[in-house]
């Protein structure tokens, strides 16, 4: 166990945007993103960033937090998983990026503790954020203290809905709960239109791709994501109070 590593306040709400391309890392930066989630593979839930990804987080210029997640399917993790998460950690922890994000749980659903302890040992002094595993948890205020005695700094949730509008009650109420001991970060389906209802549960952040997809010709091969400056800027105007939709 060790204590929670809470980032510095900022003035305001925190806006995170996950990317899984050095564009999409560039174009956030430039937009004014407070930090990025790095991850491949964004189409599959986000996986484990490949060595190039990696350096060009480093490079930058805003904190980057790599997804740590060898694989995409179902949140169990596997020996031969957590042997992988734990050296690709080692290898952001290498490179200089800002934090890990990592999620495991058992067959039940709730967080497997004893897979999480190695993993946020590996971390160190990283920042730590808990994904959306926890809106698979039967229990996610038992799931949310169970995140804060292992020291992780940040839970990601959609309060256990597709998208974090409909789950603002939920979200509302892990923030009550987290009472300034656990960074609550709220991702799913954020617009600015939803801006305003999510920033009325107390949230410390909010989480978005503001990506947009074009292509898909040619078996598929041709469909791309591309990261949207002017959507990264309307939600940064929808959080603030003169910008907020009416």
């Amino acid at each position: 166990m060790r204590e929670s590593v809470i980032s510095p306040s900022r003035p305001g709400i925190a806006l995170e945007i996950c990317v899984d391309t050095p564009d999409g890392l560039a174009v956030a930066a430039r937009a004014g993103a407070d930090r990025c989630e790095l991850c491949a593979a964004l189409d599959l839930g986000g996986l484990t960033p490949g060595p190039g990804l990696i350096a060009a987080g480093a490079r930058a210029g805003v904190p980057v937090h790599a997804m740590i997640r060898p694989r995409a399917g179902d949140f169990i993790a596997t020996e031969a998983d957590l042997l992988a998460m734990i050296a690709d950690i080692a290898a952001i922890r290498a490179a200089g990026l800002a934090g890990v994000v990592i999620g495991v749980a058992t067959g039940a659903g709730a967080l497997d503790i004893a897979a999480l302890e190695p993993l946020v040992r590996a971390a160190g002094p990283l920042e730590v954020t808990l994904h959306r595993v926890i809106d698979l948890a039967p229990d996610p205020l038992a799931a949310l203290e169970a995140a804060i005695g292992l020291g992780i700094g940040r839970i990601l949730t959609s309060g256990g809905a597709p998208a974090a509008p409909d789950g603002a009650e939920r979200i509302a109420r892990m923030v009550r709960q987290a009472a300034g001991r656990i960074e609550i970060m709220a991702g799913g389906g954020v617009t600015p239109a939803s801006v305003p209802a999510l920033l009325a549960t107390g949230v410390d952040a909010l989480h978005a791709s503001c990506a947009v997809s074009s292509g898909g010709e040619g078996f598929g091969f041709g469909r791309t994501r591309r990261t949207d400056a002017g959507r990264i800027t309307a939600l940064k105007r929808a959080m603030t109070p003169q910008g907020a939709p009416a």
